[in-house]
């Protein structure tokens, strides 16, 4: 375990170094896990890591940026505030992308980063970079620790702003001195916030409005995002869908917050959603908002969107709403307080003819004939080959079978992969669904997978990526291994960039613009994944045929450690339905 943890034992009164009260101070906020890459500006913190190995455990990723996914894999699965660390400059701007990602998902990451001592900021010293100025858009609050006494002050403050309200991402950029001061710390100092008020609970006037435009509705549609997961309000929202007894479309985020299996439920909306979904929506005179913020790949042409109806609007973060879409009925609050409320409301005795049942015969008519009209589907090849869309139905369909899904997560990259997953594995609870929405990130899925290991071990892992998005963090694979974290990669391997080439096609009449990855039409599948696999001590399989295919996926089940299964794939297949950028639900591409 290193040297003596004389930091730890040290009585209240003994001075610290500003590192090992940040250590410590992380300790005392529940934190169990760091993903953490040193350097120069770093070190004292890592050594202080070095003093706590017994209560805190360091990972040590193989890029800062894959440290950062680590951290929000971690995040996204628990809810919990999840922590990486990077040194100044080239370390900690690798963090740049991570922090964006948190911002526009709303994921509570501590982003630590060191910085050059406070003699020498602003000289352009080695490695100095205004970490503060280059995130000031992109983190939801952030810091420059030039005084070792701010320390504990500081990081309760940000595990606090990480986690309340619409939560997201805080940076702490600690100064090389400031680390290296002792001092005798105050562990409980008084938070100064006095304009942060994140909190609010909707008053009764604004969710009555919201009972009377149900009353009043014939064709309601329930429209739900991530804000859900994040208030943790998935039960409340499963009661009210029920109670008032609407069709609910999730958006990529809100996948597992309502039942996918669920009668009520027309799967993922906008985009790439169910044509029956989107249908629905479009026809609606009522729809209820909640968590969302009308992201253009759910609305398309916002002018065009959900223009038949009124809109309720359920938010805790006041700024999303009538951003986008006008709320006819705002309501500012946390959603898990708000759908507490309006379901106590609806059983109410005044309110029983509204939960009576029958009150959407016809809506529901109209609704599950695009169901049944327009469902999800594929073409088969008929020529062995294995096409995306069937390889994830697959792995879904075997693992139900198996009774595992309640205890499998899935992570994904971005790019056709992470739509197809959205499509066709189903999702029953929430925080099962990891993947980069906002900012769309590639090479989100296998860190994501490492930092959802960590925290969930006894959950099975699976990253299903793409071959380009893969690459961008394939070294992690080292840390996976190095770690002893058994994550699951699925590969869909097309050698194309899947997405951009889709647009290519509808768009550009196939011209390519350098959106082939392999070496050549001639040459065999490159890079040899499984090489690359090997080479970093995890096994892997590779597979071309059809026949193959459901061998392979218990072999990715049951391996006992981390596992690569590269499926080769076609790069002719389309993520369908499409709705065009900027376009409306009339131009849905089915075919």
């Amino acid at each position: 375990m290193g040297q003596p943890n004389t930091a730890a034992t040290a009585p209240a009164q003994t001075p610290m170094s500003g590192a090992d009260i940040l250590v410590h101070a992380l300790i005392r906020h529940g934190v169990d896990t760091v993903f953490a890459y040193p350097g120069g500006a770093s070190m004292p913190i890592h050594q202080a890591l070095t003093r706590v190995q017994d209560r805190l455990r360091t990972i040590l990723p193989r890029h800062e940026q894959g440290g950062g996914f680590m951290a929000h894999g971690y995040s996204r699965t628990t809810g919990k505030a999840s922590v990486c660390v990077s040194t100044s400059g080239p370390g900690a701007t690798n963090f740049v992308t991570c922090i964006a990602d948190a911002k526009m998902d709303s994921i509570p990451v501590i982003f630590v980063t060191g910085q050059v001592s406070t003699g020498v900021l602003g000289n352009d010293a080695f490695q100095e970079t205004p970490m503060v100025e280059i995130c000031r858009g992109i983190t939801k609050h952030h810091y420059l620790l030039t005084r070792t006494e701010d320390i504990t002050r500081v990081v309760k403050e940000a595990f606090h702003i990480a986690t309340s309200g619409r939560p997201g991402p805080v940076l702490i950029d600690v100064c090389k001195d400031v680390q290296v001061k002792q001092i005798v710390p105050d562990w409980d100092p008084p938070m100064d916030l006095p304009g942060y008020r994140p909190m609010r609970k909707a008053p009764r006037p604004e969710l009555e409005a919201v009972i009377a435009a149900i009353r009043a509705s014939k064709k309601p549609f329930i429209y739900a995002g991530g804000g859900v997961t994040h208030s943790g309000a998935a039960a409340e929202l499963r009661e009210f869908c029920e109670l008032v007894g609407a069709p609910v479309g999730l958006t990529v985020h809100g996948l597992g917050n309502f039942p996918s299996e669920h009668y009520l439920c027309l799967q993922m909306l906008g985009m790439h959603g169910t044509v029956y979904s989107n249908y629905a929506i479009n026809d609606a005179d009522l729809l209820v908002a909640l968590g969302v913020r009308f992201d253009d790949r759910v609305t398309g042409k916002l002018s065009e969107f959900a223009k038949h109806g009124k809109i309720v609007h359920i938010d805790i973060d006041k700024s999303e709403i009538h951003k986008n879409k006008f709320a006819h009925v705002p309501v500012h609050g946390d959603l898990k307080a708000a759908l507490s409320g309006l379901n106590a409301m609806l059983k109410e005795e005044r309110n029983a003819d509204l939960v009576s049942g029958g009150r959407y015969t016809d809506w529901w008519r109209q609704v599950d004939h695009w169901r049944e009209s327009e469902p999800l589907r594929f073409a088969e090849p008929g020529n062995g080959a294995i096409i995306p869309q069937y390889a994830i139905k697959r792995l879904w369909e075997i693992l139900r079978d198996r009774k595992q899904l309640d205890t499998t997560i899935i992570t994904t990259g971005v790019g056709q992969h992470q739509m197809w997953a959205a499509q066709f594995f189903h999702f029953n609870k929430p925080r099962k669904w990891i993947t980069s929405g906002g900012l769309g990130t590639m090479g989100f899925g296998l860190p994501s997978a490492l930092g959802a290991k960590v925290a969930y071990p006894n959950d099975l892992v699976i990253d299903i990526d793409g071959d380009g998005s893969f690459l961008m963090n394939v070294q992690e694979l080292a840390t996976a291994y190095a770690e002893k974290i058994p994550a699951k990669v699925l590969l869909l391997n097309n050698q194309h960039l899947g997405m951009v080439m889709q647009w290519e096609d509808r768009f550009f009449g196939s011209n390519r613009g350098h959106t082939y990855l392999g070496a050549g039409e001639d040459q065999p599948p490159y890079p040899d994944f499984c090489k690359i696999a090997e080479g970093f001590g995890v096994p892997a399989r590779g597979i071309t045929d059809k026949a193959d295919l459901d061998a392979a996926l218990v072999e990715l089940i049951e391996a006992p450690g981390p596992f690569l299964l590269n499926v080769h794939v076609p790069h002719q297949e389309h993520v369908l339905p499409m709705i065009p950028s900027g376009m409306t639900v009339k131009d849905i591409i089915k075919t």
